[in-house]
């Protein structure tokens, strides 16, 4: 893929300093784009300075609230592609924090499209949504328009937030774009609890020596993709010129056991062990069944293939973690 139409164009990231955000900004400053990231760095989202640490003289960070439209609105208004990524990002605490998913998943993505509507209509919004706005999976693999029934707040508001990039598109002519990401992992996460990532809290229960639990027998089918192939994907969908308001699934277009991936990390890392335990009481109302997702659409359309498998996957994020461990817990 040709990236460099990306030297000189302003790029606005929104939680840029998290997992996917700082991957994505990681390859543009090595493209020489005007990189702008806006991160409140709440300590509940995994974003962390160091993150950009080797890029810090070539972006520009403000740490402050996507909401906040006074902070926002110079920001869209002298942009040319949005990365839409702040959100709340745990399906399980959404039902903790109804009020404040709906805010961020929804408010916060409706302002940015708001702002540029009326700011910056010939932006190009690229927004993250989640395969979990799909619920159970009934057909696999899953095409883009397998029915949308979600089992949590966060898959709804997710879903909402998609209707809304597609309404500014067919009303307005906002360039926007959808990704629905399966089940990313690798080097930038954080690695504090299990909400966000299974294959970064594997990893580090591994690496103290802690036994890895798994629900079941672990035969559901998971589809786990890497964070450059993910930043790659968004990098493609930025500059292409699909028609506005495309909905993309986002993986790796193979799906593995999850006691598969579990089974990898302890290969690669040569420690660890696996203990297989029954499902938790009421844990498989919201357990989504078997994940496979068909990703044609996406590579026919902006020409975007994955390359990293799910070996090489965790090795890379075991290299990455092994000296920055500290920084993540």
């Amino acid at each position: 893929m040709n990236f460099e139409a990306y030297r000189g164009a302003r790029v606005l990231i929104t939680g840029g300093l998290g997992f996917i955000g700082s991957n994505i900004a990681q390859k543009l400053a090595l493209l020489g784009a005007r990189i702008t990231i806006v991160d409140s760095l709440d300590p509940l989202y995994g974003g962390t300075l160091a993150n950009v640490e080797e890029i810090r003289d070539r972006i520009r960070i403000h740490v402050g609230d996507f909401r906040d439209r006074l902070l926002m609105e110079p920001l869209v208004r002298e942009t040319n592609i949005i990365f839409s990524l702040a959100a709340q990002v745990s399906y399980i605490d959404s039902s903790r924090i109804p009020f404040d998913d709906l805010d961020l998943n929804c408010r916060g993505p409706l302002q940015t499209l708001e702002l540029c509507r009326t700011q910056n209509p010939e932006a190009k919004v690229v927004f993250a949504s989640s395969r979990l706005v799909l619920g159970k999976i009934v057909r696999q693999p899953a095409l883009e328009d397998h029915p949308t029934e979600p089992l949590s707040l966060y898959g709804t508001h997710k879903l909402a937030a998609e209707k809304y990039h597609q309404l500014y598109a067919a009303q307005y002519g906002i360039r926007t774009a959808v990704l629905r990401i399966t089940n990313p992992y690798g080097e930038r996460q954080q690695l504090k609890h299990s909400k966000w990532s299974l294959p970064g809290w594997f990893m580090r229960l591994a690496l103290e020596g802690k036994p890895i639990t798994i629900f079941g027998d672990g035969s559901q089918l998971r589809d786990y993709i890497y964070a450059t192939d993910l930043a790659d994907a968004f990098l493609a969908v930025g500059l292409s010129s699909t028609p506005p308001g495309e909905v993309f699934n986002c993986g790796s277009g193979r799906s593995v056991r999850f006691r598969e991936m579990a089974e990898t990390i302890v290969r690669v890392l040569r420690r660890g062990t696996i203990e297989f335990v029954p499902w938790p009481p009421d844990y498989e109302r919201v357990e989504t069944g078997d994940v496979s997702f068909d990703i044609g659409k996406l590579s026919r359309m902006v020409g975007w293939t994955p390359s990293v498998s799910l070996e090489e996957g965790v090795d890379r994020m075991y290299r990455y973690f092994a000296s920055r461990l500290p920084l993540y817990l």
